[in-house]
């Protein structure tokens, strides 16, 4: 049987005149520690965090000693706020430097029952009322779950690897913000987009910047789905308190493609108070989705208002200038630049998301290798023909009518006709737009596809919808659907 000491506060005297460590039992500086502590903080302070500790040893050849904590729980949060205080308050009792050090008072592999001990400490302690056996149980399924306490991060994905343009430089500006002011500037920070349009990278860019600040932050990003299968771990092995004290003890928490969670009303309940915590210990959360959170279908509404009462910030679809300069950095990275009218000839075919050109670039540059090639438009179209004949035979302006109409819910004969109410007039240019986009057609054949219509009828048009998606964000985001529909 181990056994915990306890002790209640005497007086500071021991702290003003320190001892040699050998000369005194090491429960002075327990009961001195104690008592300390018990006026620096509140009482429910005191009760949760350093009533439950336990001094295990101390040893004379190396001065130093060991705290105990009942649970994972309680000890990340000791090391965290009070590892300084502790190492302050035994060098000034024992007057010189002591090496303080924590850990897990229940055995690990314990079975059914885990007993909380403590070493036997040198010289002898004196037996009576200040010795309590205090034990605790853990059941057989809590011990056997485990959550892999690590970030996840991906070292690569920074915010110097992130190409910037008009579509991102919101979302880039305001993930710095919350970068440097975690739990302060927009908690929560919701970031919703398309696919492949860097929503990931810039949350990656987050913790490996707030890691790189604090080492010891507790920082985990996790994919939706992945949350989901910890959920159900949880339930399956009556783990909830185990799951529960790992993911509200976190300093930041980033979770991609929310989305996942509809219609998984347990997950969504966990995560809510998951949530809750997090924000009420001014921990920082960050959530990216492939739509904005009104827009959502099967998420409870409680967490949709959470969501909404932070930072929501779009990320558009990359503009033709952004993406040259994502294919030249990226070629660079790879060690084979790429020249701006290769880069140019790249982009203008591939316009989805940055996933796509990243696809495209490794083909080339495969391509390159293998035949001792230098990257020319040739070249490139001859390492993308196939992706190439592929994108032209799927999109025709045919397809684009068909897509703009049912996203708009009107008639696909609407686009011929002559009516010009709103609601049929601006889905048509948009038509027209997206075919001068996407296709290879001229002006007067986008014309005569439209119900033979002028080419300044068409050239109006494009120009009008090009002017409003650089400004109207919902306009942009409306076309990327769309894009993404005809592509997929």
């Amino acid at each position: 049987m181990r056994h915990r000491y306890n002790g209640s506060s005497k007086n500071m005297s021991n702290l003003q005149n320190p001892p040699i460590l050998n000369s005194i039992s090491p429960l002075g500086f327990w009961d001195d520690a104690i008592g300390i502590l018990s006026r620096e903080l509140s009482p429910q302070q005191f009760k949760t965090w350093i009533q439950p500790l336990s001094l295990l040893s101390v040893e004379e050849s190396d001065d130093s000693l060991t705290i105990g904590a009942p649970n994972r729980f309680k000890l990340d949060w000791i090391k965290k706020t009070f590892a300084d205080r502790f190492q302050e308050l035994a060098s000034v009792y024992f007057g010189r430097p002591i090496n303080v050090s924590f850990t897990l008072a229940v055995e690990p592999n314990t079975p059914s029952v885990a007993t909380v001990a403590s070493l036997s400490l040198a010289p002898a302690l004196p037996q009576g009322p200040a010795i309590e056996v205090i034990e605790s149980t853990i059941s057989v399924e809590e011990s056997s779950f485990e959550i892999e306490d690590h970030s996840k991060l991906n070292p690569n994905l920074t915010f110097e690897t992130f190409v910037t343009g008009k579509a991102n430089q919101l979302a880039r500006a305001a993930s710095i913000q919350v970068a440097h002011n975690p739990g302060t500037s927009y908690n929560p920070m919701f970031l919703y987009g398309g696919v492949g349009l860097g929503k990931t990278h810039l949350i990656h860019a987050i913790g490996n910047h707030l890691l790189k600040e604090k080492p010891n932050a507790r920082i985990r990003y996790i994919h939706a789905e992945q949350y989901v299968s910890d959920v159900v771990r949880a339930y399956q092995q009556k783990a909830f308190d185990r799951f529960k004290r790992y993911y509200h003890s976190l300093d930041l928490l980033l979770i991609d493609d929310i989305q996942f969670f509809s219609g998984k009303s347990r997950t969504q309940e966990e995560f809510f108070y998951a949530f809750e915590a997090l924000l009420s210990n001014k921990s920082q959360v960050i959530i990216t989705s492939d739509t904005y959170p009104k827009e959502m279908a099967g998420i409870d509404d409680r967490l949709i208002s959470r969501f909404d009462s932070g930072l929501t910030v779009a990320i558009e679809p990359p503009e033709l200038e952004m993406r040259v300069a994502i294919l030249m950095k990226k070629a660079i990275s790879e060690g084979i630049p790429m020249s701006e009218d290769v880069a140019f000839f790249v982009a203008k075919h591939l316009r989805s998301n940055v996933r796509e050109l990243e696809g495209a670039l490794r083909k080339i540059l495969a391509f390159v290798r293998f035949h001792g090639r230098e990257v020319t438009i040739e070249v490139a179209r001859t390492a993308l023909k196939d992706l190439l004949s592929i994108q032209n035979r799927q999109i025709s302006v045919e397809n684009i009518q068909k897509a703009v109409a049912d996203f708009y819910s009107i008639k696909v004969a609407d686009m011929y006709s002559k009516k010009r109410p709103a609601n049929i007039a601006r889905p048509r240019q948009i038509a027209m737009f997206m075919a001068k986009e996407l296709t290879q057609k001229s002006l007067p054949e986008i014309g005569e596809l439209f119900g033979g219509r002028d080419h300044t009828t068409v050239l109006h048009a494009v120009r009008k919808i090009a002017e409003e998606r650089s400004r109207d964000g919902q306009l942009n985001h409306e076309i990327h659907v769309i894009e993404q529909t005809l592509k997929a």
